[in-house]
């Protein structure tokens, strides 16, 4: 899922780790350092879900000191390493180790400038314990204090809604259970079921979070929706070679004024803010937020089975796909892609290739109409954006609409 930066999130339940025995713990290192490799090159935020850890499913401390010395050559954040150092070790013999582990892993934060810490902007802990809480406190005055102000603790699962969109993430029912059981405590009886009151209708101005064709009804007949087509223009004329074009965040409360004033009616002039990268968040954010993926739920099958065709034949399957869109998905897709693909050519100012485009536009384009995507469909999902930007000319040099 997405925060409301429009940060792609990465969450680590503990109650998914099986019994230590059962675990391949090499495979878990590789798993996460994979993990980290995809998203952490642009802007990134972690959700540490803490219930569910427990004796058995505790890695040991052997394999935790490999771990970090793992994370130590290569990855500079050492966010996964340190949550398992403060969070897995069960007696008191292991604690006083960890104090002296985590005492050193906490101080490297204070002096590396790399990728993986700089990129991480928020770490949320759910649920945590007493003990997490302590050491914190304890070694807070190593940590710079930059990197403590992206530590959040939630007690509660509804606190998330605040910072990022609840809905995409992929909670288990036994961290949903836990957190019911925790409300009840606190209140002493069980929550009572929250009625969802019926949405309200959009306003005859709004821009976010209603379809093209009520856009298109709304704007006389326009096929391009006004918000798409003034950060693409504004973009054009000033951000092309902006580095890590899209890849940035930028204050949140910025991006909610914004999209107000959109959906309000009223003009939004980007120069005013004086920051490239909040017209690019305002884009990503309006295709994430359309009650239907730009290329459609009824397209996401064919496109997950663009792996298993052939490289040579991948350019025409695309196209295929393309092909079935409904018009105005098309001709907005087209004006989108068109200028991904400028962006593109500009790489070697921004270092924004088709590749690194398509990590972060393949979920805004495209997501399953139920639940989120899974992990497994991250590959074919950019892989087909990646050929969308890179073969544009080729793609989209065959259908016409009127009105286009």
């Amino acid at each position: 899922g997405d925060d409301n930066s429009g940060r792609k999130v990465i969450t680590f339940s503990c109650c998914r780790m099986p019994p230590s025995h059962q675990l391949n713990h090499t495979r878990l290192l590789e798993y996460l350092k994979y993990t980290l490799d995809q998203y952490v090159e642009s802007d990134y935020t972690v959700v540490y879900f803490h219930y569910g850890l427990k004796s058995q499913n505790k890695p040991s401390l052997k394999w935790l000191q490999t771990a970090y010395k793992e994370f130590d050559r290569k990855y500079v954040s050492k966010i996964f390493g340190l949550l398992f150092l403060l969070c897995n070790v069960s007696n008191f013999h292991e604690r006083s180790i960890s104090f002296l582990i985590a005492g050193r892993l906490l101080s490297l934060f204070c002096h590396f400038k790399f990728l993986y810490k700089k990129n991480l902007k928020a770490l949320y802990v759910v649920h945590p314990t007493n003990f997490i809480k302590i050491l914190w406190n304890i070694f807070k005055p190593l940590i710079s204090h930059k990197f403590g102000k992206k530590v959040t603790y939630l007690n509660y699962l509804s606190d998330l809604r605040e910072h990022l969109k609840y809905d995409q993430l992929n909670i288990p029912q036994e961290v949903i259970r836990h957190d019911e059981n925790l409300r009840g405590k606190q209140k002493g009886k069980l929550p009572p079921v929250v009625k969802i009151p019926p949405p309200r209708p959009p306003l005859p101005t709004q821009q976010f979070g209603v379809s093209l064709q009520y856009l298109r009804d709304k704007n006389k007949g326009e096929l391009i929706p006004p918000v798409l087509k003034q950060t693409v223009s504004y973009l054009k004329r000033k951000g092309l070679r902006v580095e890590g074009l899209f890849r940035r965040s930028a204050s949140i409360q910025t991006i909610k004024d914004v999209q107000k004033l959109y959906n309000q009616g009223k003009s939004v002039n980007f120069d005013d803010y004086d920051d490239i990268h909040i017209p690019a968040i305002i884009l990503k954010t309006f295709l994430r937020e359309l009650p239907e993926p730009l290329l459609t739920f009824e397209c996401y099958d064919h496109i997950l089975g663009i792996t298993s065709v052939e490289s040579s034949l991948r350019v025409t399957r695309c196209k295929q796909i393309i092909q079935g869109l409904p018009e105005h998905n098309y001709v907005v897709l087209k004006y989108l892609i068109c200028f991904l693909h400028m962006v593109s050519q500009e790489s070697i100012y921004n270092r924004m290739t088709g590749s690194n485009l398509a990590c972060v536009f393949g979920l805004n384009l495209i997501w399953p109409s139920q639940g989120t995507a899974s992990w497994s469909a991250l590959v074919p999902l950019n892989l087909f954006t990646e050929l969308l930007i890179d073969f544009y000319l080729n793609i989209f040099n065959s259908r016409t609409v009127p009105g286009e």
